[in-house]
């Protein structure tokens, strides 16, 4: 067995490497995505005895490493497009986002029994991913110190779930009856709103599940932009030494005050650290600077690689039904509630579908239902709330989390 903590590092290393160039040449991984075959190769060589299931590496990923991520991500989140999305969608999505609320609560409340006492984390990891995306659920997994079979378990079911709803939105608008108001979509104009996002996305768009040059090929078709293929992927311009100097100060800086500030101020340190970064992030020289959302993807595929590495396959088959179950039902009372009151509410079918998307999946998963069902003018507005959905999930996964906590225990 490896045990020399660096050794370990240049096994996980390893297989982030590998798990990104199978999901990206071979079908049946890229249905997977690269983070999920990252934790199940971590998996195998831990459960097969070459990785140990602790490590100072692993403790390193888990604390420092994630909020680095964090960090690196959210800077790219431009609050100002957001007020572009439009009224509609605005309000899709947050009744989406309030759907997810409920749908959580309600699953802690059926499930408790079965998934035991991390019910109340699980809630509010759910929530966040379910509102804003991977980095929320990675964010709030910290916070909440998830033990590592219940955060694998539930990235598997997450993943599982995602693709399942992804398929439900390609449907629903085709099997509702259609009404007046769906005839009305208008297409923005607004060149500034195309320009930013356009720009924000190239460096952009964290979603665990999915593989965004592979949505980049998908909506191709629709006439976007080349740049929307860019992502965590890559970037449009070569980043310079100073660029990266810039981001590591950036990075490391404010883990280092969002830690202090967090003592000083008695608020938990993930909410801090969100707060800081989006404003530091609407900052016109911060938003200029190249391969953030690269490499912040980067380090939460170690981080998750690592949490494969501390699984226990047995635990986490003992673990899994319950969580895939409080998955399954977050995401079906959020459906109800997005597509029921939407509707009533006399919001058309394919925003509706746009916004769950938004929700559930992210900014990349709304641009590729928009783009595969040539919902054109919904593209930017569904990309601009899946970014609200960056900046909102840390404090709502957090408060909904402590209240179940309260409740029901743990």
């Amino acid at each position: 067995m490896i045990t020399d903590p660096f050794a370990v590092l240049v096994v996980l290393t390893a297989v982030v490497y590998v798990s990104i160039q199978l999901s990206r040449n071979i079908k049946v991984f890229r249905a997977l995505g690269s983070v999920l075959v990252a934790i199940l190769l971590a998996m195998a060589l831990s459960n097969a005895g070459l990785l140990p299931d602790k490590s100072p590496i692993y403790e390193f990923l888990a604390s420092t490493g994630v909020s680095v991520a964090i960090v690196l991500i959210l800077l790219t989140v431009d609050l100002r497009s957001v007020f572009s999305a439009g009224p509609q969608m605005l309000v899709a999505f947050f009744i989406g986002a309030v759907g997810t609320v409920l749908g959580a609560s309600s699953a802690a409340l059926l499930l408790s029994d079965s998934v035991g006492p991390e019910t109340y984390k699980i809630a509010g990891q759910y929530t966040g991913t379910y509102m804003g995306g991977g980095v929320n659920f990675a964010a709030l997994g910290e916070y909440f110190e998830t033990s590592s079979d219940m955060f694998s378990a539930a990235v598997a079911a997450d993943v599982a779930i995602t693709a399942i709803w992804l398929i439900a939105c390609l449907s629903i608008p085709l099997l509702l009856p259609r009404a007046e108001h769906d005839l009305g979509a208008v297409e923005p104009e607004s060149n500034e709103l195309t320009s930013n996002i356009t720009a924000e996305l190239s460096h952009s768009n964290l979603v665990l599940e999915t593989d965004l040059e592979e949505v980049g090929e998908e909506v191709g078709a629709t006439g976007i932009s080349p740049d929307l293929k860019k992502s965590l992927h890559s970037t449009i311009n070569a980043v310079s030494l100073v660029e990266a100097a810039t981001l590591v100060m950036l990075a490391v800086g404010l883990v280092w005050f969002a830690d202090w500030l967090a003592g000083v101020v008695g608020v938990p340190e993930v909410l801090v650290l969100t707060t800081l970064v989006l404003l530091v992030a609407q900052i016109p020289a911060v938003k200029e600077l190249s391969g953030s959302a690269m490499w912040g993807n980067y380090l939460l595929h170690l981080f998750l690689a690592a949490n494969g590495a501390q699984s226990v396959i047995a635990n986490i088959f003992v673990i899994g039904p319950a969580v895939f179950y409080f998955a399954l039902a977050t995401v079906a009372v959020h459906g109800i509630i997005i597509f029921g009151i939407g509707r009533l509410a006399g919001i058309d079918a394919p925003t509706l579908a746009v916004a769950s998307q938004a929700n559930i999946g992210g900014p990349a998963s709304a641009m590729a239902l928009a783009g595969t069902r040539g919902y054109s003018h919904l593209l930017l507005p569904g990309i601009a709330v899946g970014l609200l959905g960056y900046a909102i999930g840390n404090y709502t996964g957090a408060a909904l989390g402590t209240v179940i906590r309260f409740y029901i225990g743990g």
